[in-house]
């Protein structure tokens, strides 16, 4: 099979796990992590099902990945997802160090159904001060404690 093909196949089976999770009551969203060929987990949105507005379909495939490896780096794996990652999803595949993300329906397609995705990648481009939620510096003279805790602890596993 070559590269495409194998792309097009499990872009496949996450649009039929999106369309499954629609007909079981949930979001619209399906996702996959593979690494060397091989399926390492799936993922479908569990935001309404278990109260969580982070259980989004990649992000449910990616914490599952890293319990079936044993590790918080999917790094040489790839992301399928029947959608493209919104920026959460985007920010978790980057700190999971995936190397590849592939995804069928776009940020509009999103938008179209009703998700905020569109709405949030516009939000990143501007002035923080436009924002409708205020992101506040507090800056107490600690601040940079925990910081100096971790770089003093020698038993550290860097990230």
């Amino acid at each position: 099979m070559t590269g495409a093909t194998t792309d097009a196949a499990w872009l496949a089976r996450s649009i039929e796990l999106a369309t499954i999770n629609v007909a079981n009551g949930g979001g619209p969203f399906g996702a996959l992590i593979v690494m060397d060929a091989e399926l390492v987990a799936e993922g479908q949105n569990r935001v309404t099902s278990s109260l969580d507005p982070t259980a989004h379909a990649e992000v449910v495939a990616i914490r599952a990945a890293c319990l079936a490896i044993g590790d918080f780096s999917l790094a040489g794996a790839t992301l399928y997802t029947s959608c493209e990652p919104c920026p959460l999803c985007l920010s978790a595949a980057l700190w999971a160090r995936v190397d590849r993300v592939v995804f069928a329906a776009d940020r509009h397609d999103a938008a179209r159904g009703g998700f905020d995705d569109l709405e949030f990648y516009e939000l990143f481009n501007r002035d923080r001060a436009t924002w409708p939620m205020p992101i506040v510096s507090a800056r107490p003279l600690n601040a940079p404690q925990p910081f100096d805790a971790w770089l003093a602890l020698e038993t550290r596993t860097d990230y």
